[in-house]
Formats: structure tokens, C-alpha cells, sequence
């Protein structure tokens, strides 16, 4: 295991009827700003219980409405406007990963005067920020309990991720995840299991407490999909879901090993080219990944097969290859598309990703030997 510094500072208040804590968690005389995404949360009700709470609390806000899904910095400069114009120094993000991500520029860019996507390009915050807290009302992304976010440039087709401050605190009720859509569940359900394959789908023996934390989280997942999509307003199932996806990207299951998240690049890519949904791109990505660095994950992949899979017999190769298709129809059976040509994606994209690695000069994954050219390689394996 190598060295590393662990600090989480973020406060988790979980479980049924947290919201109503949320007014009592902020300091008195904040000048705040609500950011939401579109209407859901007002016909879902956490809009009405957010507002109950900061006026019980005795607390003034105003309002930011309309960051979208992969939160652009276009949405957002108008945010960091309004913010300037009204003096705000809190911010509480309702609603999903990309509210929450887009309130952490909104957060960088309230006390910097360039524009706000020098930051992202900068991959970190710059000088003073805001403090911001969440209430998370679509589990996926683990932005609620971490530092990063990921933010889209409309006008260029790009997608970059960058890093600022910890929310002070999330509130995480999983009673509101009820209403949400079958397919907000499947990419959710999606984005949380290639988290964690980031951080443990790399080389077998850095940590047995990492390893079995990692596996815990994705036998979770693997148990409890089916069922909520038998049961998708059964309690117990969606607090393990809301809580498996907080802590398949807290930091927790990072703590020294090496962890690879070029899954997550070439997704990030699909995104900005066509708009399809992050959780979406990494159910085509990471299985073609698997098949392309079968050999260096070998080890991994047989490890993970019998500890996930229960592939226990066979020849190596058998039991990898095993490994990579019960991956595959995992994303299958949540009702995902595991090619490219399913999405409606060809050659031309994967032409034009390899072109943009190239031309950054860009190597991810664990032994930063996915380049441009392996890219390449990962979308063929994709078609």
C-alpha cells in the first residue's frame, strides 16, 4: 500500500425527514443562493421542504434555476453572476451530481475575476471560494461527500473535470429518490459501479481493506438492482443505493492504491460529442476497456470474477472472459446500451477521440498507457 493523507470534511445527515435540518446546519446571516436543476423538485416536494426549513431557520435566500445535466460553463457564468450581483457567501445545491458540481464553479468563480472556465481548465480552484451544501436527491455521482466536478463547454464539445472544496455538509433522505425515473436509476445505479471499478479494477495485492471495501460496494449493487427495479420506492433499497453511491467516491476506497479512471475520460468524451448521459457512456466504455487491457487487469479480473461473480473454475482466460460478460449484462440488465452503434455513436467519434488525445497528449489509466492511440483500440472494442 502506498502513503497517502486522508481528510473527508464533509458532515453526512442521512435518513428519513433530514431536510427539515437543513436551515439549522447554516450559520445565521448568510446571504444564500438555492441552485436547482429543472422543476422535478418542486413536484417531488424537496423544493417545499428546503424552503420550510431555511425560512423556519429564520434565513433570507434567493434563487438559481435551470443547471442542466452535464452542467455547462455557459449556464453557469449566469449563476456566478447573479451571485456577485447579490452579495452571496453560501450556497446549497438541490438536486443531482451536475447541480452539485455546477455549484462548485459557481463556488470557485464567486471570488475570482477571470472567467470561470479558466478555472476548470486550471483543474483546481483558485484563491478564496464559497462554502457550499448539498441535498442530493438522485444517487450516482458521490459529488455530495467529495471535491470534484466534472463541467461542459457547450460552444467547444469539451468536458473537463476540476477540483475545489468538500460541501460543508449533504443531506441525503433517500425518500426522494421515489419519483425519479427508471432511467435516472440506471445510469445512476451505472455511474456509481464504474466509480468503484476506478479505484479497484487495477492490479490485485495493494490493500486487502481497499479490495474487500470495493467488493462489498459492488456485490451492494449487483444484489440490489434487480430489486429496485421490482421495487424502486422500497426504503431499504434506495438508502443502500443513496449510501453505496456517497461512498463509492468519498475517498474511502482510494486510500493508497492506484486507481485508473481512463473509463471515465473516454466517457467524458461521448458526452461532450453527443450529449449522452454519463452513467450511459461508462456501460459502453468500461466493458470494451476490460476486453482491451484483459491482460494487464488479468489478475485483477480473476480476483474480481470469483469475489463478485462467484467465477470460482475454469482456465485463466475462461474465467476473465466470464468476468467481462457478467459486467456487460450487468449494464444490460439495467436496461443500458454496451456498444456503440446501440447509441447511435460510429466511427467518426471514435476517429474524433482519438484525435483529441492525441492532440492533448493525454495518458490515463494506472500505467498511463491509455493514449490516444489505445483509446482507439478501447473503441474498437466498443463497436
Amino acid at each position: 500500500m502506498e502513503n497517502f493523507i486522508f481528510q473527508n470534511p464533509t458532515k453526512l445527515i442521512f435518513g428519513r425527514g433530514t431536510i427539515e435540518k437543513l436551515g439549522g446546519q447554516i450559520p445565521q446571516g448568510k446571504r444564500i443562493m438555492l441552485t436547482f436543476g429543472g422543476g422535478s423538485v418542486r413536484r417531488n416536494g424537496v423544493y417545499d421542504q428546503v424552503t420550510a426549513s431555511l425560512r423556519a431557520a429564520g434565513h433570507a435566500f434567493t434563487e438559481f434555476w435551470g443547471i442542466e445535466a452535464n452542467p455547462t460553463v455557459e449556464t453557469l457564468r449566469k449563476a456566478i453572476a447573479q451571485g456577485k450581483a447579490e452579495g452571496t457567501d453560501f450556497l446549497v445545491a438541490v438536486g443531482g451530481g451536475s447541480v452539485i458540481d455546477g455549484t462548485k464553479l459557481i463556488s470557485a468563480g464567486l471570488r475570482y475575476e477571470g472567467d470561470p472556465w479558466e478555472i476548470v481548465l486550471s483543474g483546481r480552484a483558485k484563491g478564496e471560494t464559497v462554502p457550499l451544501a448539498t441535498v442530493l436527491t438522485l444517487p450516482a455521482t458521490g459529488s455530495e461527500m467529495n471535491s470534484g466536478a466534472v463541467i461542459s463547454r457547450s460552444e467547444t464539445h469539451e468536458k473537463f473535470a476540476f477540483y475545489n472544496r468538500n460541501p460543508e455538509f449533504s443531506i441525503l433522505d433517500p425518500e426522494v429518490t421515489y419519483s425519479l425515473p427508471a432511467n435516472q436509476i440506471a445510469n445512476g445505479l451505472s455511474d456509481t459501479f464504474v466509480h468503484i471499478m476506478e479505484q479497484y479494477m487495477t492490479r490485485p495485492g495493494q490493500s486487502r481493506v481497499m479490495d474487500r471495501w470495493a467488493e462489498g460496494l459492488l456485490l451492494t449493487l449487483v444484489e440490489i438492482a434487480p430489486k429496485i427495479k421490482a421495487d424502486p420506492k422500497n426504503y431499504d433499497l434506495m438508502a443502500d443505493f443513496m449510501l453505496t453511491a456517497t461512498m463509492g467516491l468519498n475517498g474511502f476506497i482510494a486510500m493508497g492504491v492506484e486507481q485508473d479512471w481512463a473509463t471515465h475520460q473516454i466517457g467524458h468524451e461521448l458526452t461532450a460529442l453527443h450529449g449522452l448521459a454519463h452513467g450511459a457512456t461508462l456501460a459502453i466504455v468500461l466493458p470494451a476497456l476490460l476486453r482491451t487491457l484483459r491482460e494487464q487487469k488479468g489478475d485483477k479480473l480473476v480476483q474480481y470474477g470469483e469475489r463478485v461473480w462467484g467465477i470460482a473454475s475454469g482456465t485463466r482466460d475462461e474465467r476473465i472472459d466470464r468476468a467481462i460478460e457478467c459486467t456487460e449484462q450487468f449494464f444490460r440488465s439495467l436496461g443500458l446500451a454496451t456498444r456503440l452503434p446501440e447509441a447511435g455513436i460510429g466511427r467518426e467519434t471514435r476517429d474524433e477521440i482519438v484525435r483529441r488525445f492525441t492532440e492533448r497528449g493525454v495518458r490515463f489509466g494506472e500505467r498511463q498507457n491509455v493514449d490516444g492511440e489505445m483509446a482507439g483500440r478501447i473503441l474498437d472494442n466498443a463497436m
